[in-house]
């Protein structure tokens, strides 16, 4: 939905889960705190785009040994902190090709290393993550799908936070995909995304 902003979208998406996927819902926490945005922006070296910073405000992710794939097809949202921590690690795993990652430039480009301009903003509790892709060009702030086992991000999964989350919304709605994941339930109530 055009010109809806960030926390109406995560308010809807929430409303839905409530309804139908009870579990799911249950897993999710707000913030434990207003995100310190500039101590993050430090540590990142960028500016953090107000559709991220409006996610960090509204969602807290879950608890860490807890999964709710929320984002398809299998992705847990993360809170500002969990979000950091992702990153940090990936620095750590990636020390050597930190300063030089082995990408393209522009934001929405293919790249075989982690490049230190992708927040992570969801994981699916093994290695894969959404990420926000913070380099220059016109998809800054688009999110790309990083698969640990490949190194490799390919294409942008959707143009910014916002984009995902209408998708999503449209998805669980009208029943419809959210790319190539048609959302169901299961009988237990937890959001589960099929891939077809």
């Amino acid at each position: 939905m055009i010109g809806m902003d960030v926390p109406e979208l995560w308010s809807q998406i929430v409303r839905w889960l409530e309804r139908y996927a009870p579990v799911t819902a249950a897993a999710l926490r707000p913030p434990a705190q207003q995100p310190a945005f500039d101590e993050l922006e430090a540590e990142f070296a960028v500016a953090l785009p107000e559709e991220l910073r409006a996610l960090w405000n509204c969602c807290g992710g879950t608890d860490s040994d807890v999964l709710a794939d929320v984002l398809p097809p299998f992705y847990t949202p993360y809170g500002a902190e969990r979000a950091f921590a992702a990153w940090r690690d990936h620095r750590k795993n990636w020390t050597a090709q930190w300063e030089r990652p082995a990408c393209d430039y522009y934001a929405g480009s293919p790249g075989s290393s982690f490049h230190p301009l992708w927040i992570p903003v969801a994981g699916d509790g093994f290695a894969d993550e959404l990420v926000v892709d913070l380099r220059p060009g016109r998809l800054h702030g688009c999110v790309l799908e990083w698969e640990q086992e490949t190194a490799q991000v390919l294409r942008p999964e959707w143009t910014g936070v916002s984009a995902m989350l209408a998708d999503v919304r449209r998805a669980l709605s009208q029943g419809v995909p959210a790319g190539h994941s048609y959302p169901t339930v299961t009988e237990d109530g937890r959001l589960d995304w099929q891939i077809r």
